[in-house]
């Protein structure tokens, strides 16, 4: 297994212990520094999986200001399956009052699943901009590119920001890098059902772009021949990834859509991975 890559930056807090620890997931091997046993305390609004030790752990946040995507529920028990099977926590809140410096800290990453419009207020939005800058990684999905239109952090974070959509519909998604883990085990040509976004902008020339949507393969799209539809990027000392699939409940039992997911959360989270596979 491969070692954990620790997070960017100087420790939030100095008074937590590290230890080493190896964790052995079924769909991707994870190995971890953790802190000392216990669970940590839930915050309001936020369920804890037990038994996983502080510090190994990834925040689902899915608080909706906007359009609300059904799928949520799926994608949370999807992301819950996920750390259970690859040895991380998950602890999941809609409530905005968890974006704190001290509970945010707790965490690896931070995923915005499906979240939109303004989600969180002055405080939250600089205990989360601190996170990311000390290190913290964050996974937006799907309708996280539709939410914080109005905070510039949020916007260079995500990437880009959506603007419109066709309806749902089946399409080609052609994988660019296949050395990342949220790529790693896919073919070429990839492809699904999902809702595809159109963007603002083309976020290539501030990200590493993974995958783009093949506009011939459906109808809808107006970015043309480059059209990303999932990138990462380092931002600001922390770690940034993106895909816009994840608009039906369905893809939260597609193994392949599951591998992405998984491989963009090690990669925020700063857990090293070994190549994914199925």
């Amino acid at each position: 297994m491969l070692p954990w890559i620790p997070r960017r930056g100087p420790a939030r807090s100095p008074r937590r212990p590290v230890h080493r620890r190896a964790v052995l997931g079924a769909a991707v091997a994870l190995a971890g520094s953790a802190c000392s046993p216990g669970t940590p305390r839930a915050r309001p609004g936020t369920t804890t999986a037990p038994g996983t030790p502080a510090g190994n752990r990834v925040l689902v946040f899915s608080r909706t200001a906007g359009f609300r995507h059904d799928s949520i529920p799926a994608g949370v028990q999807a992301i819950r399956r996920l750390g259970g099977q690859s040895g991380f926590g998950v602890d999941a809140t809609e409530d905005a009052a968890a974006f704190t410096g001290a509970n945010l800290d707790r965490y690896r990453a931070v995923v915005f699943l499906n979240t939109t419009g303004d989600v969180l207020d002055g405080a939250g939005q600089a205990a989360f901009q601190g996170y990311v800058r000390h290190g913290g990684g964050f996974v937006g999905v799907h309708a996280a590119s539709d939410t914080e239109y109005g905070w510039p952090f949020y916007g260079g974070l995500v990437g880009a920001y959506f603007a419109a959509h066709p309806p749902i519909q089946r399409a080609t998604v052609r994988v660019e890098d296949r050395t990342h883990p949220a790529t790693a085990h896919l073919g070429a040509a990839w492809t699904r059902v999902d809702e595809w976004y159109n963007f603002r902008t083309d976020p290539r020339s501030a990200v590493h772009v993974l995958a783009t949507v093949d506009e011939s393969s459906y109808t809808g799209g107006t970015m043309g021949a480059d059209h990303p539809i999932a990138w990462y990027a380092p931002y600001q000392g922390g770690r940034s990834f993106y895909t816009a699939l994840g608009h039906t409940t369905a893809s939260y039992a597609e193994p392949a859509f599951l591998a992405h997911l998984l491989g963009g959360i090690g990669y925020a989270g700063g857990f090293a991975t070994h190549t994914l596979g199925g």
